[in-house]
């Protein structure tokens, strides 16, 4: 019997030894990320601690660090879900949001998909407003998550009967009707929990994965609230040695309005990129638009050809505004010079716009066929 006891013992011995080298040898990094992560208490609990990618062709091009952060990897498939779930937890600490009640927001993209997935994961009803202008497949979406949708006339955002305008009105009716749960406009553009989302949640994960050796970030704003948080996070952290830079496409004024130190024009144009430009200077960003340290204004042209050079060359399959982000580091890269670290959000992937974003029509009615270089024509698979 001691024997068998002493066998017995030996397995155990070499069972544990053998589970140590295992996870030693094994895809140790993977094993280091898996215990930092533990498990997460639901859905909104592995919403952020995305990989920063580094995109190798970019970066050897410009002989610097040319990072991307991975934001597709969010639950609901964009950097939208940090500011969803802090816009909603903003409400739960105010009081204005109850169990079962709630929330409205006014949107036409990745927010009212963070929201939804939200919503459902903390019990919340979602009513979102968004001009009809939007594709059948968006609203679809929307409603499969569970979300009341309501498509209005699209108009400009000093008409009352702007989408956003009807959405708060809509959260004020209900929140008379039914105080016992309450409701919310959460005004993802002026509610400044966006930017606090960025700034307790991606500035100091770039931070860290970077061991706070970046010189610069850099990207396109729609809220403001990434821009905003992540340049606050990242000027205290760093006493102001981390440059920002705004990414800014055609038909935005942003650009305009930090070159001329200040002056905003008339807005005029438009962009292929989804939720991004701004006709005004919104709360998220007011106060940190003078902490930019410069921009850089980034044609369609020069966006749609990173949407296929980042997948033919970096394997990664973008939207749109990801892309524009992309060039917008790769520029600033080449301000600054070689040797230097220049950080981006890759904000979500091609999925819900590829049915434009490689389709031979679409790409010819906006002027933008000739902008595929020759040897990436082989990804315009649509019609």
């Amino acid at each position: 019997m001691a024997s068998a006891l002493r066998t017995s013992v030996r397995r155990l011995a070499t069972s544990a030894t053998r589970a140590a080298v295992a996870e030693s040898s094994v895809n140790p990094y993977g094993i280091r990320v898996s215990k930092a992560q533990g498990v997460v208490d639901t859905l909104v609990g592995a919403i952020g601690n995305t990989p920063l990618i580094r995109l190798k062709k970019l970066s050897d091009e410009t002989g610097c660090n040319v990072l991307g952060k991975a934001e597709f990897q969010n639950p609901g498939g964009s950097v939208k879900d940090r500011a969803a779930l802090y816009v909603v937890k903003d409400a739960e600490e105010r009081g204005l949001l109850k169990p079962g009640g709630t929330v409205v927001e006014g949107t036409a993209g990745n927010t009212g998909i963070g929201l939804a997935h939200v919503c459902r994961a903390k019990g919340y009803n979602l009513v979102i407003y968004m001009p009809n202008t939007q594709s059948q497949g968006k609203i679809d979406l929307l409603r499969l998550l569970g979300a009341e949708v309501y498509p209005v006339p699209a108009v400009a955002w000093e008409n009352p009967e702007n989408y956003n305008w009807q959405a708060k009105r809509h959260a004020e009716r209900v929140s008379k009707e039914d105080p016992e749960h309450g409701a919310v406009w959460t005004n993802q553009f002026d509610n400044v929990a966006n930017r606090r989302a960025h700034i307790e949640t991606t500035g100091p994960e770039i931070w860290a994965q970077t061991g706070g050796k970046l010189d610069a970030f850099t990207c396109a704003t729609g809220t403001g609230g990434t821009l905003a948080g992540v340049t606050r996070f990242l000027k205290d952290v760093s006493n102001g040695s981390v440059k920002s830079f705004l990414a800014d496409p055609p038909g935005s004024v942003l650009h305009s309005y930090i070159q001329s130190g200040g002056k905003l024009k008339e807005r005029s144009g438009g962009s292929i990129t989804e939720g991004i430009g701004q006709g005004r200077v919104t709360d998220n960003l007011k106060e940190e638009v003078n902490e930019l340290d410069g921009s850089v204004n980034i044609s369609d042209e020069k966006t749609i050809e990173m949407v296929y050079r980042c997948l033919d060359e970096e394997g990664l399959y973008l939207g749109a505004s990801s892309a524009m982000n992309v060039v917008a580091a790769k520029e600033v890269a080449e301000i600054l010079g070689p040797n230097h670290t220049v950080v981006t959000m890759l904000c979500d992937g091609a999925y819900r716009y590829a049915d434009r974003l490689f389709s031979e029509k679409w790409l010819k009615s906006k002027n933008l066929r000739d902008s595929i270089p020759t040897h990436l024509e082989k990804y315009i698979v649509l019609p």
